[in-house]
């Protein structure tokens, strides 16, 4: 009998308060990156009803309007209504910053310390990363975070171009797939939470997006008549965002990876520069894995590395293909070391990291978009890794490209 599972993986809007939040820490970023790529950026920031807090670190010869890119951002996610507690022209903003403090500087830098073993640069911080790519689409992600993801876009598309008056900024998004031994077969559960205006009626906003948005966003072949649909199971969600939520950069960390398929370290991304490896080597760890699937190595792959602050080499190193290595998992890891270069500086600039990027992926995922900006996704180094490993006849090649390119018309 086959084995059969059901996987859910959510999404949220761009006016999720937390995601408000990390949309405001990631331009912070951006704006200090764009004058000085050698800033060293830790910038968080809290929010509820008008008030808007931006706190952290920064150490940079930047000179930045804070208040400014905050509003810019807010009004570009979309809260300029006059009903709006929470809006761009009206937030009260509290400026909290202070410079890195030089304990942590004297450790990431590439300078000899008192203490410091190593005038290398260090990791920023001691921490584990994870990376994972799969074949169950075409993105080399796991399908429920990818169809949440598409779900979200879709009606921050329909609210930004006008083409629907009664939604509002804040939204979630969640997707149930049924699999098949591994395989994606069917989707068990669509729920759908939108914010939207007082006057629209719960019936036309359930047809609507039932119609309108799941059913032309979600492989059709996927839904069948057991699917289950759940439209602002509330019944009202009209007071949202940071009016109805208090909101803080880096809680949407699931959502901005594998959607709970791949495990995590812990530590968030937005708002850090790359000198942090809890962004730099979880972008590594992403880029390692989805470059071992590519090559056909394996159809599944998790990348672990941990770190120690102010050292530059990982303490570890772990692989896992959960069974569907087509060679030792041991060949695969000795592959990934010498093609690979795992120091925060060699990852920084394999990467290209230093640059003014990362307001592109503060939304809808960090992993899994195919803009040429987030090198992280690019599968580069596939021959590289055939090479390395040196055992992946021909046959085995062949039978694992036809399976990329099956599973990805399958949920396409």
């Amino acid at each position: 009998m086959p084995r059969q599972f059901i996987f859910a993986s959510e999404s949220v809007g761009e006016g999720h308060p937390d995601k408000v939040c990390d949309t405001i820490s990631d331009a912070v970023l951006d704006a200090c990156l764009a004058q000085d790529n050698k800033s060293r950026v830790a910038c968080e920031t809290y929010a509820k009803s008008n008030l808007l807090v931006i706190g952290g670190e920064i150490t940079s010869n930047a000179t930045i309007a804070y208040h400014e890119i905050a509003r810019k951002a807010i009004r570009e996610i979309g809260y300029v209504n006059d009903d709006d507690v929470f809006h761009a022209d009206k937030v009260f903003i509290l400026n909290a910053l202070t410079e890195q403090s030089q304990d942590i500087a004297q450790g990431v830098d590439a300078r000899q310390a008192d203490g410091k073993k190593t005038e290398e640069q260090g990791a920023g911080d001691q921490g584990l990363m994870f990376g994972y790519a799969c074949l169950e689409t075409p993105e080399f992600m796991p399908a429920p975070i990818v169809f949440a993801h598409r779900l979200g876009r879709e009606l921050t598309r329909l609210r930004k171009t006008g083409a629907v008056k009664w939604l509002r900024p804040d939204a979630k998004t969640q997707v149930s797939v049924v699999y098949t031994d591994h395989v994606p077969t069917a989707i068990s559960n669509v729920v759908v939470s939108t914010q939207h205006t007082r006057e629209v009626s719960h019936q036309q906003i359930e047809s609507f997006i039932i119609e309108e948005v799941i059913k032309k966003v979600l492989p059709w072949e996927l839904l069948n008549s057991e699917t289950t649909f759940l439209i602002n199971p509330t019944g009202s969600f009209v007071i949202g965002g940071p009016q109805g939520d208090a909101g803080l950069t880096g809680r949407k960390i699931i959502v901005d990876t594998y959607g709970g398929w791949g495990r995590h370290g812990g530590g968030a991304f937005s708002g850090k520069d790359p000198s942090k490896v809890d962004r730099s080597a979880a972008y590594m760890a992403r880029y390692v894995a989805k470059n071992v699937v590519a090559a056909g190595l394996s159809e599944r792959c998790e990348v672990q590395f941990a770190y120690a602050i102010g050292h530059p080499d990982p303490v570890s190193l772990c692989v896992n293909t959960f069974g569907t290595s087509k060679v030792d998992e041991g060949c695969i890891e000795s592959a990934i070391k010498a093609v690979f270069g795992f120091k925060p500086a060699e990852i920084i600039e394999q990467l290209d990291l230093l640059r003014p990027i990362y307001s592109k992926t503060t939304n809808y995922g960090h992993f899994g978009k195919t803009d040429p900006d987030l090198t992280w996704e690019r599968t580069d180094k596939i021959e590289a890794l055939r090479d390395a490993v040196g055992t992946l006849d021909e046959d085995t090649t062949l039978k694992h490209l036809e399976k990329i390119e099956a599973l990805s018309a399958a949920v396409n």
